[in-house]
């Protein structure tokens, strides 16, 4: 008879195993499901690969998908850091694209190097503001900051709506919701002669400076700390309270500047479809990496392929965007439960 039981020390050598299975095991079952539907499934499952990562084309692509999931994921993975679960980066990425829009439009008449620095400065005080609120509900009124997080991704997105179906519409949009085309000095350029933006580099600092920060500073070891043991926390008198402040607000700056490089890398104006789901997809990533920023940087490019690939079987295949999101959940579960198997395994009575 089998019983569960939680393995001495986490799995080492083999997790990647574990994470390569749980990942075929996924693409399998989506392969069958192809079938079902009467498409070829191996070469179904040959455009996903190529669509996501077989071109340099698709690589670019999905660099520029990974910037914004790395920036929202890296974010949250800050709260997680202090077990604060923030679940509003959705919508702290709209209130960074609503920031940045508010200065690409107000302030065009600014050249580059002083209209960009003041599009991410109002994006990081538009998501550290939607973080803070939280924080404060929190640490005064005893709320709940998963709720209150992931209610606030509701008004945000609505902020976002309101706006550009309003005030920001563009007259010559032909009634579609979207703002006036950005100024050239309100966009993020371009690298050289390829398909990535500057948005790349941004992360890879950010990135950088975060995990020195987690790693050799007395901040990340009050984390680190606070967050295994609360209570010792405070008897070590650790400011709690400015902490649980500084992380969410924090976390709600970083997914601000997600949405920032989205709006003005991507886009280049403000409309709904700014709303990829990054914010959600960054708690998966955050917990996939284990809240490490190196690891977050390059499940934020797996998944990102991933997303890129879907969109590539929808394109060439003319399957239903149902099957797509059916294909991305089933790839996620299946990987978050084979994370299950690092700590837990299956062993004889």
């Amino acid at each position: 008879m089998l019983q569960l039981r939680k393995r001495p020390t986490p799995l080492g050598w083999s997790a990647p195993l574990v994470f390569v299975t749980a990942v075929v095991l996924s693409l399998a079952v989506s392969a069958l499901l192809l079938r079902l539907q009467g498409q070829p499934a191996w070469e179904g499952l040959a455009v996903f690969f190529q669509s996501g990562f077989g071109s340099t084309w698709a690589l670019e692509d999905t660099l520029n998908k990974a910037v914004p999931l790395f920036l929202c994921s890296l974010g949250v993975a800050v709260a997680f850091k202090l077990q604060i679960w923030n679940i509003g980066a959705e919508g702290q990425f709209a209130l960074g694209a609503v920031g940045a829009t508010w200065a690409a439009l107000y302030f065009s008449f600014l050249p580059w190097f002083f209209l960009l620095p003041l599009m991410l400065l109002s994006a990081t005080i538009a998501g550290g503001i939607w973080g803070l609120i939280p924080a404060l509900l929190k640490l005064y009124m005893r709320a709940n900051e998963i709720i209150t997080t992931l209610m606030l991704n509701y008004i945000g997105i609505l902020i976002l709506e309101f706006l550009v179906y309003g005030s920001w519409k563009d007259r010559a949009s032909f009634g579609f919701p979207m703002t006036p085309v950005f100024e050239s000095g309100a966009v993020i350029a371009r690298i050289g002669r390829t398909n990535l933006h500057y948005g790349l580099l941004l992360c890879l600092a950010i990135g950088l400076a975060m995990a020195l920060v987690l790693a050799y500073t007395r901040f990340g070891y009050e984390l680190k700390a606070s967050g295994e043991n609360p209570r010792a926390g405070r008897y070590a008198h650790i400011p709690y309270k400015k902490l649980v402040i500084l992380v969410l607000v924090i976390s709600g700056a970083l997914a601000g500047w997600a949405g920032f490089v989205e709006t003005s890398a991507t886009l280049n104006r403000l409309q709904p479809s700014v709303m990829a789901g990054y914010g959600y997809t960054a708690i998966v990533v955050a917990w996939l990496a284990r809240l490490n920023p190196l690891g977050i940087a390059l499940f934020s490019f797996l998944l990102a392929g991933m997303l890129v690939g879907v969109e590539g079987m929808q394109l060439e295949l003319q399957i239903p965007a149902a099957f797509g999101k059916i294909m991305e959940g089933l790839i996620l579960l299946t990987v978050l439960s084979g994370q299950f198997f690092r700590n837990y395994r299956f062993a004889r009575r």
